[in-house]
Parts: C-alpha cells; structure tokens; sequence
C-alpha cells in the first residue's frame, strides 16, 4: 500500500510537471512575438528620432524652431514638423524670462505622463553662450541630487520612511568634514526626520543618511537610474547628466550624496526628466519635442508615442519620495514662494511637489538657482524645471517661476464646478482690491 502511494505521488507529480511545461510553452510562444514588434517599433521610433535630432538639433540650439525638414527618401524633400508646444504655457514662461531679466534662465515644462515638451525655453540678458541653456548639462545639480540620494534609501530600505529620525551635528546649510563623519552624540546633537531635512535641504543629514545606510554602489545605481552617466535616445539634442561616484565611504560621498559639490552637473531637461518620474510613480519618460512630421499634402510619415527610458524607483519608493518633495512646498525652501498658490482656495485640487537647489557654478559663472517639480491634478501631471543663474544680485527664484506657471496654466484646466471660484476674490486678495 506504501508504494503504490509512492508510486501515485510520483505519477501525480509528473503529470503536473508536463502540464507547467505545457503551459510554459504555450506563454512564450504567445509572448516572444509580441516582445519582439514592440522592439522593432522602439528601434523606428529612436531611428526616426536621431534623424530628427540631426536635422533641428544645430537651430534648436541657436533658439531657432524649424518648420520643415528635408528627407532624402522623400520625392519632394521637404516634410512638415509639428512640434508638441503648448502655445499659452512656451509665452508664458518666455514672458516671465523676459520680464524679471536674469543674467541666465531656462524653463522646461513637460506631460509627466508621456513626455511631451509642452514649453522650452532659453533666455540670456547678454548674448555671451552660443547654445540653447535648456539642453546644456554644464550646471550643477546642487540639492536637485538629493532626490536621488533619499530615492536610493527609500527604495532600498523598507524601514527607512519619511518619518526616519536622523542624528546629526553642526549647521542646516553647511557641510563640515568634522561634524558629518563622526557619530559621536553630544549636547548639541539634534535630531530630524527626512522629511524636514529634504523639505530644508539640511546637507549634513544627507550626508549622515548615506554614511549609515547607503553604499557607493546604492547611489551610482540610482544616479543611471535617473539619467546620470546615461545617453537617452531622442529628439532633443541634450547633454546628459554627469557624476562621479567616489569608490569608498568617505567625505567625499558625503558631499555628492548631499549636492554639495560642483562635480555632478545636469541639464534642465534630465531635471525635468526627474520630476517626472516622481510624478509617474517612477517611470522616467523618454522626452520628445516632435509630435509628427507629415509630406506636402498631409500624409504623416512619423508619429510620436510615448516611451519609458527606464525605472527609476518603485511605486511605493515614488510615494514616499512625492511625500518629501510636497514637504518642501508646504514647509521647507519654496513654502514662500508657493504660499499664495496653496492657500489659494481656486487650486485646492492641485497637488503640488518640488525640490531646490543652488551653488555657484562656472560653466556659465554664477549663482545657480534650481527648482525642479510637478503639478497634478486628476486630468493631468506637468513637470517643471526652472532654472536662473545670476552673477551679481537676484531678479526672480526659480520656484517662483514655476509657481507662475503652474497657476497660469491650471486654471485654465479645472472641471467647471470649480469656475465659479475664478469670480471670486482670492483669499490671499482684499475684498477691496478685488472689486477696483
């Protein structure tokens, strides 16, 4: 009796074997075809892209919008170039650009869900740079890295959250060698949640956060993940981001890890990039600035479709870091600049997200001011990245700038059972005022 039960289990067991098998056979059968059209449609997409890149990229640089390009496959030559502009929100930020005069500015406002380019633009008060200020990658990330730094601890670690208390010494907005390598706890150590210290961008918490948890390895891998060190098929021609990880734990890593440092540099493309992927619960959008290209008479010879440059975080990771960057709208480094927009009840839909970051940089000389973030609403997800560089004195911060813009362009976006609300006075505006 013992052995015929052996002798049923093992035919039981077989039978179920063939049946996975079977299955298995069945699953990739169906699956490698499919697989392998939808390589063949990114790889004509990114064909088409290079040539487009080739042809627009020498005038996009110069600021200048060609209409038409030639082909040689075509018999006339020349095709028609349908840009993804949002003509309201590219004189928009053109407008701001022009009005506050910084010594440098770039805006780049992007669909977070597809990654459309709906406004791009490039200012400069004195003509001194021969190239477009959106596509170039000579500025330094600042605190903009510390997202990829909290991304990395978020992601990896389950029991790190926003609400981690972290022990450290010294300043908010200094980075001391002494103070960030020692764990040493006295009278004046402190304590903060990653929360407040993203939302305050407190440099020495960065750095005690990836001294403790994080490995050089942990911070290159999210550093690719986010576009740096990484070419991104398009039609943009922009630089791609730059680091350089330190091999070891050291101060060094710190520094990186927290942004302060002139070493890891990035465009305000790959910024608004970022943001994006935030926005999309981590799926980085390829950008693209050409909607289609269609011959003479209409007929389109290239479509654009939205693609995935990769996975940044998970979704839970994204949430957790959406949570942080809200903080900085809400209580930290850009509460100011968006306390109008938050308090005003015309906008209680919008859910707002942002990061700064500033350091003197070289390339061109100045103080690099960034803002890098989303806003969302049901119907819509827009990612920014303003930037100002200003030699001598301020005209306008950069999270200013994007607060304009989203307000510019969202209440034209609200459902109707909200319009009544744009009759209405403001909050933050006096009965009286309103009424003149």
């Amino acid at each position: 009796m013992h052995i015929f039960k052996k002798s049923l289990w093992v035919y039981l067991f077989s039978l179920s074997c063939l049946f996975m098998a079977g299955v298995s056979y069945l699953w990739f059968t169906q699956e490698i075809p499919v697989a392998k059209i939808d390589i063949e449609k990114v790889e004509k997409l990114n064909e088409f892209r290079s040539v487009i890149a080739e042809k627009i990229g020498p005038s996009l640089n110069k600021g200048e919008w060609p209409e038409s390009i030639t082909l040689d496959n075509l018999p006339s030559g020349e095709a028609k170039i349908n840009y993804t502009i949002d003509p309201e929100l590219q004189i928009s930020a053109n407008k701001i650009l022009e009005s506050y005069k910084p010594d440098y500015g770039a805006v780049v406002m992007m669909d977070a869900d597809t990654g459309k380019i709906l406004a791009l633009t490039s200012y400069q008060r004195k003509q001194t740079i021969d190239s477009n200020l959106a596509f170039r990658g000579s500025f330094p990330a600042a605190s903009i890295f510390k997202i990829i730094t909290a991304a990395a601890a978020l992601d990896k670690f389950k029991d790190v959250t926003p609400d981690t208390e972290i022990n450290f010494n010294g300043g908010n907005h200094t980075l001391y060698k002494k103070n960030v390598m020692s764990s040493t706890q006295n009278r004046w150590t402190r304590s903060m949640s990653l929360r407040e210290a993203f939302a305050r961008s407190i440099n020495t918490v960065f750095g005690r956060l990836t001294l403790e948890r994080l490995s050089p390895e942990d911070l290159e891998e999210y550093a690719i993940r986010f576009g740096f060190n990484k070419d991104i098929k398009t039609d943009l021609p922009f630089d791609p981001g730059f680091t350089e990880i330190p091999k070891e734990k050291n101060f060094h890593l710190t520094e990186l890890a927290s942004g302060f440092n002139r070493v890891t540099t990035m465009s305000p493309v790959q910024g608004a990039m970022i943001a994006a992927s935030i926005a999309n619960d981590g799926k980085m959008p390829v950008p693209y600035l050409v909607d289609s290209v269609t011959d003479k008479d209409g007929k389109k010879l290239f479509q654009a479709e939205p693609l995935v440059a990769g996975i940044t975080l998970s979704k839970s990771g994204a949430e957790k870091i959406q949570e942080l960057m809200e903080a900085t709208i809400t209580e930290g480094t850009s509460r100011k600049s968006f306390r109008s927009l938050v308090r005003d009840r015309k906008f209680r839909e919008l859910i707002l997200g942002g990061k700064t970051g500033s350091l003197t940089g070289d390339d061109p000389k100045g103080k690099v001011d960034w803002f890098v973030g989303y806003a969302m609403n049901e119907s819509q997800k827009i990612a920014i990245a303003a930037l100002t560089v200003n030699v001598n004195y301020w005209t306008i911060k950069s999270s200013s700038m994007a607060q304009m813009l989203f307000r510019n362009h969202f209440k034209e976006q609200f459902s109707r059972a909200n319009e009544r609300f744009f009759a209405e006075p403001s909050i933050r505006e006096p009965a009286a005022a309103a009424k003149k």
